[in-house]
């Protein structure tokens, strides 16, 4: 909604553009990146959501692999054997970097903002 009124689009509208021209060539690649952010950072939580349930024991089924089963099963052992809980979570925490970093880069090259400072 705060796209529909900057200056960019007023000044299309004023010298005659249409309104799908004026979405399709203004609106949407201006709207591109923050959608692109927004999906990357819902993904990571996605994730996170997923191993804190399953480490609860409220998420998938015990017998189904995930980061939150395994660190689970590894509870129990942690001060003989504290590798099975780091493992997994390490690589949690990797795979959630990593998908915000791909956000981070969807934004920089999907922002037209951007482009022109370059």
């Amino acid at each position: 909604l705060s796209l529909r009124e900057q200056l960019f689009v007023e000044a299309a509208h004023a010298v005659g553009a249409r309104l799908p021209s004026i979405l399709w060539r203004h609106v949407l690649p201006n709207l591109l990146a923050p959608l692109a952010v927004q999906a990357t950072f819902i993904a990571a939580a996605a994730v996170l959501v997923e191993a804190g349930l399953s480490f609860l024991g409220a998420g998938i089924p015990p017998q189904v692999p995930s980061w939150g089963n395994m660190m689970a099963d590894g509870r129990n052992f942690v001060v003989m054997a504290f590798h099975i809980i780091l493992y997994p979570g390490l690589l949690l925490a990797a795979t959630v970097l990593g998908i915000n970093l791909v956000g981070d880069g969807l934004r920089d090259a999907l922002d037209p903002r951007l482009a022109r400072q370059l």
